[in-house]
């Protein structure tokens, strides 16, 4: 005959938490008190009360200065104000799976959502969440769920956010998930099962289905523990629950050959310790078992060293750290800043509770029973080996430009820094190196100096062949006319040289526009892409000349296009002269308001009437296709005004003469 203890029995990291920090304060407070027990288990409420630490049941009863610790469960909101009111020093033990569900809760009530609590309505974590929203609905079976949801109480789209109690069975969890999801179209749902719980409980499921009796160690006023026990009956007909070692039965074990040990969260590890060894003593089981659980007792308690590389589970994200099961007596945390080498990079986003990891130990903490931990340090120690391999097999690595610096540009990968030489940068000479900081780049790693912590790697080096087979297909398909989509590269006082896929082509001034240009950077900048054309090459040279202007940009196209002798339009005079004024039409295209068309009379010089950037209207009086002039005048427009005046008194007059005759006429008839 022989005895299994379950690896996951005994007290989960929210309950080990508690102890640790009623303990610790009992060391430095002679006045500490619990708001209720602070686990359910008589033994360690009455170790504690040994050092002095009292239970209180109501928060009124809490003294101002007094060292008020809320237990695990957690509490309301409100009775958390009644402490802050009385004066108490609070500490606050409320395990993190817990205090995320007040979270949530509290979120749902602002976004206007119903919370749905799955659990116990008596039991204080339930309770506790209830507090942290106005008004919530609990349920404690499938059926109560399903009823409430079909009656005229809810709405099939109302809003709903559905949460459980961390102690909640698996199996009662999915079951409520499904009936919501087909009755509700409005709903979130947060598994707020605790993982070691789900663990533990799927553990003893295992377990209980290859004993023939099974031992339940906890307090009967715990929830997990009662929870255990139930599981454990639905797969082996023997199952009992005990407090302690003195209420085993001999009898019970009569006709068993593998036994199994199980223990709630709220159990003791010298309890469970002490039940293995009487049932040991009552059924005579095999010494190796017994080897087995001091085993695991030892690892329990083994010394944690700065440097080690520990495996772990992660139990809960909070707000400043990362908390990990290191299977020790030590609370394992790590620091977000220790989570990740990129800042942008959020711990939940890459970690989820009830992941496996391995971390490096940064600082223990026996006395206080913590072990500062780092995600972080562990993989640069990986990535290290791997930059070394990389670097090796010449392999193509992703990275991010993270800052321009004298002699070219920082790289980050994998959190190890990469200094990139301006020459294997991959920007032209001249460029703008700084708008590389933040890209997304591939590289190779060139150099790797392990002991003085400096890597060297080559944008260049990755699209060397990428261009190079580029450059070839270029070079064996370009001819003149061919249109290439490319980017300005650098600029010089004579053009712009533009890449058109791995070979650079220059663009020439007077190429660039239609327009009179003093350099290039009038029309264009480095970085900007443009759609160009070849107009001639040298292949053995590898020279390639390319145009950006085209006729459709020729501004005495548009104008030709648009204007016709006869239409009067508006000009701005850009250059007076002995002879007259030229005014722009349209930009690129000036016309020639000669000295006789500026006004209706004789005039000595230009300036007497206009000023340069003066806006007039002109009248186009003649357009030279052949030799692109234009011919504008404005006493055309002061003529045709002028006749209209003339016109309009003669209209006048005679409208006056009319009524004079017609008065007079009338006159003699009389």
């Amino acid at each position: 005959m022989s005895i299994t203890v379950a690896k996951n029995a005994g007290f989960c990291f929210g309950v080990n938490r508690a102890v640790e920090m009623v303990e610790q304060s009992a060391k430095n407070d002679d006045q500490v008190v619990t708001l209720g027990p602070i686990i359910h288990n008589r033994h360690a409420v009455a170790h504690f009360a040994e050092m002095g630490v009292r239970v209180i049941e109501n928060p009124v009863e809490a003294q101002p200065g007094q060292t008020v610790i809320i237990r695990s469960h957690g509490i309301s909101k409100a009775v958390q104000e009644i402490l802050e009111q009385r004066g108490a020093n609070i500490v606050d033990a409320t395990c993190p799976f817990v205090k995320r569900i007040h979270n949530i809760v509290a979120d749902a009530e602002r976004e206007e959502r119903l919370p749905v609590v799955i659990g116990t309505r008596t039991h204080p974590e339930v309770q506790g969440i209830a507090g942290w929203c106005n008004h919530c609905e609990i349920f404690e079976t499938a059926d109560e769920l399903l009823q409430w949801a079909n009656s005229d109480q809810i709405q099939s789209d109302s809003p709903i956010c559905m949460v459980c109690q961390t102690t909640s069975t698996e199996s009662l969890w999915k079951i409520c998930c499904e009936i919501a999801k087909k009755q509700f179209t409005n709903l979130k749902i947060f598994d707020t099962i605790c993982k070691a719980t789900e663990f533990r409980q799927n553990e003893a499921a295992r377990l209980s289905a290859v004993c023939q009796a099974m031992v339940v160690v906890g307090d009967t006023h715990s929830s997990n523990t009662n929870r255990l026990a139930s599981i454990c009956r639905e797969h082996c007909d023997k199952v009992v629950m005990v407090d302690n070692a003195e209420e085993l039965v001999p009898d019970f074990f009569d006709g068993a050959t593998e036994v199994g040990i199980t223990a709630g969260a709220s159990t003791p590890a010298w309890i469970i310790k002490e039940v293995n060894k009487t049932m040991s003593e009552i059924i005579n089981a095999e010494a190796v078992q017994e080897e087995s659980f001091e085993a695991l007792l030892e690892q329990s308690i083994k010394t944690l060293n700065t440097g080690d590389k520990v495996t772990g589970i992660v139990t809960g994200i909070g707000t400043t750290e990362v908390q990990i099961d290191l299977g020790t007596k030590h609370a394992g945390y790590i620091p977000y800043d220790e989570v990740s080498a990129d800042p942008s990079v959020k711990p939940e986003d890459i970690l989820k509770v009830g992941d496996e990891i391995e971390v490096f130990v940064v600082r223990v903490n026996d006395q206080e029973g913590t072990c500062q931990l780092s995600k972080k340090k562990l993989d640069g120690m990986k990535v290290w080996d791997d930059m070394a391999t990389w670097c090796e097999e010449k392999t193509v690595v992703d990275a991010v430009i993270t800052e321009e610096n004298k002699g070219g540009l920082v790289a980050n990968v994998k959190g190890i820094r990469v200094f990139i030489p301006a020459s294997q940068s991959d920007v032209a000479k001249g460029g703008d190196m700084a708008a590389m900081v933040g890209q997304k780049v591939q590289m190779k790693i060139t150099e790797v100096n392990r002991a003085r912590r400096r890597v060297i790697g080559s944008v260049r080096a990755v699209s060397a062949e990428s261009r190079k087979a580029a450059q070839e297909k270029i070079w064996n398909e370009i001819q003149e006319c061919a249109k290439y989509h490319g980017v300005v590269k650098s600029l010089t006082s004579y053009g712009a040289f533009v890449d058109i896929g791995g070979v650079d082509g220059m663009v020439h001034v007077s190429e660039l526009s239609w327009n009179r240009i003093k350099t290039p950077a009038d029309v264009v900048s480095v970085g900007d892409e443009l759609d160009v054309y070849v107009i001639s090459f040298d292949a053995a040279k590898h020279k390639i000349s390319l145009g950006y202007k085209t006729a459709e940009m020729n501004p005495w196209n548009k104008f030709m296009m648009n204007y016709n002798v006869g239409d009067v339009v508006d000009a701005k005079v850009v250059k007076l002269m002995t002879f007259g004024a030229f005014a722009e039409i349209i930009p690129g295209v000036d016309g020639l308001i000669h000295i006789s068309q500026i006004a209706n009379k004789r005039i000595g010089k230009p300036e007497d009437v206009l000023t340069e950037g003066q806006e007039v209207q002109v009248k186009i009086t003649e357009v030279d296709a052949e030799n692109k002039r234009i011919s504008l005048s404005i006493r055309a427009l002061l003529q045709e005004e002028e006749a209209e005046e003339v016109a309009e008194e003669a209209a006048e007059v005679a409208a006056e003469e009319t009524a004079d005759v017609a008065a007079e006429e009338v006159s003699e008839e009389a």
